[in-house]
């Protein structure tokens, strides 16, 4: 499957220190992310992460297009909650999360349930929401 790994600034951190200690479960899938999560996650645990742009210069766009054509089937956003202005990207991700059934988690929590679900087989359903057209290639 493939998981997409995005995080506010002062989320990256903690977002590192997850993929961190979720390492063998991540090392079965296929990670993509936005260029500075993606290269502080790859820095630090070794595993090769598919780089898009940065977040607010058109990384989001990127990754809601995998999203909107089924070529992403978990997204981990971890979001700041106090980042005061309205996250356009944020709203964008989860809205395309929601409209095309791909599990998505803002926080640490969330991102567990689904991480550990993943490694159970509880989301085996998304493999047979693939479309038959040609796959994106990380």
């Amino acid at each position: 499957m493939t998981i997409a790994l995005m995080s506010h600034d002062r989320k990256k951190e903690l977002m590192v220190q997850f993929c961190t200690a979720y390492s063998a479960i991540f090392a079965k899938h296929t990670l993509c992310a936005t260029h500075a999560t993606g290269g502080l996650v790859q820095e630090a645990t070794g595993q090769k992460v598919h780089l898009f742009l940065p977040g607010g210069q058109g990384g989001a766009q990127q990754i809601g297009a995998r999203i909107a054509y089924n070529e992403i089937d978990m997204v981990l956003l971890f979001a700041d909650p106090q980042v005061e202005t309205t996250d356009v990207d944020l709203h964008y991700i989860i809205q395309l999360c929601d409209e095309h059934n791909v599990p998505c988690a803002t926080n640490v929590a969330t991102a567990e349930m689904l991480l550990l679900g993943l490694d159970r087989g509880d989301l085996d359903w998304r493999t047979g929401l693939k479309s038959t057209s040609t796959p994106f290639i990380l």
